[in-house]
């Protein structure tokens, strides 16, 4: 399981009328430790920001799962509560997970969010669902031919939509005149 750490990034950013402004932006990387998450962090913000910049938090964040898709360019944050039966209390329990999911309104992201959780065996609800502030994430990946395809993968979900497939229904009844000749 990915640990991801959320970090925020200064740096002074060029608007419409050309003033400059300093801006705080939100990161999502994968890593190991704050001192991985530090360096990672750099590295991906060289390729974004030609100018000087300063990390000015990081953080643990709190996702259980991040899921990106196509065409869809802000993140929401996804409050997910499975529901649990106590068998010792006879009571139902709640344990709430947040996912990360990509998609360009609250019900698009309320869709996906659906999408992800199709193959859940457990009872859940959503009871909310919020912009983040992340704009953008960076999984780790180290290279290694095994990891290629999980980058493959990571990417193949990025650039996929959720599809509703029509359910079909695989039952056999049997008719009154088959139960008859029975």
């Amino acid at each position: 399981m990915a640990t991801w750490y959320e970090c925020k990034v200064k740096y002074r950013k060029t608007d419409e009328t050309g003033n400059q402004k300093m801006v705080g932006e939100i990161y999502l990387v994968d890593a190991i430790s704050f001192t991985e998450a530090e360096s990672r962090i750099n590295e991906e913000m060289k390729a974004y920001v030609s100018e000087e910049f300063k990390i000015a938090n990081i953080k643990v964040a709190n996702y259980a799962e991040i899921h990106p898709f196509e065409n869809a360019d802000r993140w929401f944050k996804s409050k997910i509560s499975l529901l649990a039966y106590d068998e010792e209390s006879g009571k139902e329990r709640k344990t709430n997970m947040y996912f990360l999911v990509q998609a360009n309104d609250v019900k698009e992201a309320y869709d996906n969010t659906v999408h992800t959780m199709k193959g859940t065996m457990g009872d859940y609800t959503i009871p909310a669902i919020s912009e983040s502030a992340v704009l953008d994430v960076f999984p780790y990946f180290s290279g290694d031919e095994d990891e290629l395809e999980q980058l493959e993968r990571f990417n193949a979900l990025k650039a996929s939509k959720p599809v509703v497939a029509e359910i079909e229904d695989h039952m056999e009844f049997v008719t009154e005149e088959e139960e008859e000749t029975v």
